[in-house]
């Protein structure tokens, strides 16, 4: 059953920092890993290649505001000869001993989250109490959260109690050189393009907080290069890719016009 959620081939990633060796030595502990950074900078990327690296099974969970405890868990399902009893994904990573990864947990309801705590301690236990039993979590059973600090409120965060359950990460968007790297690797684009997209990213991101509420992804420039890499002009592929996504504001838009209209010139 494992091999149905095994990654087979190596998914590309630039380590920034040490965060592989650190990575590793939590999951040897078995610690619960939190991962934090802007959209599209790279967290669910290092997961995956952490959990193909270390030759786990990786369950990943969207996590949305309408998710329940039962859609962790798992549910009874009324079928034509009674009921049948299926595991959520965190239940069968706990049962199989896979890394269970929960994309943007903040999004997901504090009354839901709060069924990962008997995993992220101690006990690494997992209560299932509709069916009355109590699963003790595979030894190689890892929980990974993440989510984005830039758009935490009152209403989306995590509690303390959560939080301090966890080793944590801080991701970022890469330097330019690497990032450069990446965008020309990912796309298949030349590095002289890929290095202008950089630019104008870094342009963008230095609008966060003056009309941006998040500065351009690398998921994005690897969109606009992937774009040009198909034949769309770079300034079409620049406005498609990295503006129109990211803002309504006539002025923002101007202002990042202007800039690929500067760097594409």
């Amino acid at each position: 059953m494992t091999t149905d959620y095994r990654i087979e081939r190596e998914p590309y990633y630039q380590q920034q920092s040490n965060e592989v060796t650190l990575y590793e030595a939590a999951y040897k502990a078995r610690l619960p890993v939190m991962v934090k950074g802007p959209t599209g900078c790279g967290k669910s990327r290092f997961v995956e290649y952490m959990a193909w690296k270390l030759g786990k099974p990786l369950i990943t969970v969207a996590c949305n505001e309408d998710m329940t405890a039962s859609d962790l868990l798992g549910r009874y399902l009324l079928e034509a000869n009674g009921t049948r009893w299926l595991d959520g994904p965190l239940t069968t990573a706990a049962r199989i001993g896979a890394i269970c990864y929960l994309d943007e947990i903040v999004e997901a309801r504090q009354d839901t989250t709060v069924v990962i705590h008997p995993l992220t301690d101690h006990r690494r236990q997992l209560p299932l109490d509709k069916r009355g039993e109590l699963i003790n979590a595979h030894p190689d059973f890892q929980l990974v959260i993440s989510y984005n600090p830039g758009y935490q409120s009152l209403m989306k965060d995590l509690k303390q109690s959560t939080k301090q359950r966890f080793v944590g990460f801080d991701f970022d968007y890469p330097g330019a050189e690497l990032e450069t790297a990446i965008v020309a690797t990912e796309s298949g684009t030349d590095p002289d393009t890929a290095a202008k997209l950089v630019k104008i990213g870094g342009t963008a991101r230095k609008l966060k907080g003056h009309g941006l509420d998040e500065g351009i992804s690398t998921r994005l420039l690897v969109y606009a290069a992937t774009l040009i890499k198909g034949g769309v002009s770079p300034v079409d592929a620049c406005r498609m890719a990295l503006v129109r996504p990211i803002t309504d504001d006539a002025d923002i838009r101007a202002t990042l016009d202007h800039a690929i209209d500067a760097v594409f010139a």
